[in-house]
Parts: structure tokens; sequence; C-alpha cells
């Protein structure tokens, strides 16, 4: 298993996160020094990505999750924009679909999952079954469900970790990324959205809906970091009100994991080289 990179926004794994202790701003504002810093991340990205698909070995997931406008589509952009788009998946998951909802909670996201080589991104993921559907419990109704226990959430909880370290034993490295953005700094980037006609079309009225339940989503989310944060699949709880900051420092983290995995390109056996000089001799 690949060692969790060291961070201090990783959460614990011994259940003891609190977001209260988790501030939303960073530790420092400046501007230009985090462009510079996800530009250089993205230059060793590019390298790696490169590598992880030539070696063909493991398969690397990163999940985002947040509250709306915490900037996931974004840092998504931003982060991934120097890979070689062949080797890398990226996908967006809303409302179940009926086919969906006729299926355990876990296969739509089971079906996306990255191939050995190859980078996959959710962009949201199975945890809304704990965020989503925890705070809104009436969507289970939706899901035709034989009985729905009292003990469905820490089910939920034990089934997500299950998962997550059959995936690692067989090869998925997988990051999870909590964009933690403050209720006011939230309500000024919907504003700005409704203000912002090149923003109108990202405006939806469910994100209010959503909001009028921020104390109940918050509690959440800590719950759901602390039952799944694990070496296997660790959570970064990262700063969101400043968005050159969160680019950089999960650009950072996504870097810092591809290099513990250290991709190495394929070496050839004896006979393979010398049937390249052969082949070369060809094109002489």
């Amino acid at each position: 298993m690949i060692e969790p990179v060291a961070s201090p926004f990783r959460v614990p794994f011994d259940g003891t996160f609190t977001r209260e202790d988790h501030a939303t701003e960073p530790p420092s504002r400046d501007k230009k020094r985090d462009k510079k810093r996800l530009k250089r991340s993205i230059d060793e990205i590019r390298d790696l990505q490169d590598r992880l698909f030539a070696s063909d070995r493991h398969a690397v997931l990163f999940v985002f999750q947040a509250m709306d406008a915490a900037g996931k589509d974004s840092t998504i952009r931003a982060v991934m924009s120097g890979v070689n788009p062949a080797g890398c998946q990226v996908f967006a998951f809303k409302r179940p679909s009926q086919k969906e909802l006729d299926h355990d909670f876990l296969w739509r996201t089971s079906r996306c999952m990255p191939e050995r080589g190859r980078i996959g991104i959710f962009n949201r993921s199975y945890y809304e079954e704990l965020l989503v559907v925890r705070v809104h419990p009436s969507i289970l109704e939706n899901q035709r469900l034989p009985d729905v226990p009292e003990t469905i959430w820490t089910d939920r909880e034990r089934s997500i970790r299950e998962h997550e370290a059959h995936l690692a034993r067989n090869g998925t490295v997988i990051v999870k990324f909590f964009l933690n953005v403050s209720k006011e700094e939230q309500r000024n980037r919907l504003l700005a959205r409704i203000d912002n006609p090149g923003k109108n079309w990202k405006f939806e009225a469910g994100d209010l809906k959503t909001r009028a339940h921020w104390d109940e989503y918050m509690a959440a989310y800590e719950q759901t970091l602390n039952a799944t944060s694990r070496p296997n699949a660790p959570w970064y709880c990262i700063p969101a009100d400043d968005k050159p900051f969160m680019r950089a420092t999960v650009a950072d983290i996504v870097m810092r994991t591809l290099q513990a995995i250290d991709p190495r390109y394929p070496e050839l056996a004896p006979e393979e080289l010398e049937r390249l000089h052969e082949m070369r001799a060809l094109l002489s």
C-alpha cells in the first residue's frame, strides 16, 4: 500500500476530526506564490502521469466533495490542466437515474473506476449517500430498499471502507478532498453567480435549499470524514475560501501522491532491445 501523503490538512485516522478545528481560510494569502506553486506541481504531474500510464500497474482515484460553489470544477480543471486526456477520466455524479436506483448505491461509481495506468476523478461520488441522503433521508424512499434499518448509516460507512480497502489491495490509490468553504464565502460566490451575467448559468435555486441545511451538512461531513479517513483512502480537508491557495494545495498533494507511487517506464528484456536495434537498422 502507498503511504498517504503527510499534510497539515490530512484528516486523522482515529476519528478525532472536527471541522471547527480546520480553517476555511488559508494560513496566508499570496496569489503570486500560489500560482507558482500550482505551475510547478502541474509540470511534475504531467511527467508522473505519463510514467503512470506507461507502467500500467496502479490506478489512481481522486474524489472531490464540497458544498455548492466551493470550487470543485475549477480546481479539477486547474490541477489536471497538464495531463494527457487519454490517461485521465473525469466523472460528475448528480441525481441518480432510475437504472442506477435499481442497483446498490456503489454500483454507479464502481462502473467508472479508473483502469490501471489511469487517473480517475470523481466530482461528487458514493459519498453523497452519507451526505445528501443523510441530511434528506426521504431520498431513501426512491431507492426502494427492502428495509431501512436504524444502522443504515454505519452500514454504509462500513460498506465504503470495505470497498476502498478492496480497491487499495488491488492497486487503486485513493485520495479524497473535502473543499472546506465557509458559509459567508459561499454566499459571496452564489451572489456572484446572480450578479455576473457570465455566471448566471451556474446558479441553481436548489443551491439555496441545500444552504438552508448548512449545519446539518457540516455535521454529516464531520461524521463521514471521521468514519472513512483511513491510511488506504485518506481525506484532506482543504481551506477553500481562497481559490489560488486551494488549487495549489490540492495540486501539491496530487503530485506527492504520484511521486509516492514512483511509476517507472517499462524496461525491455535484452532480446526485445536487440530487436529494436534491428528495427532501427531497417529505418536507416
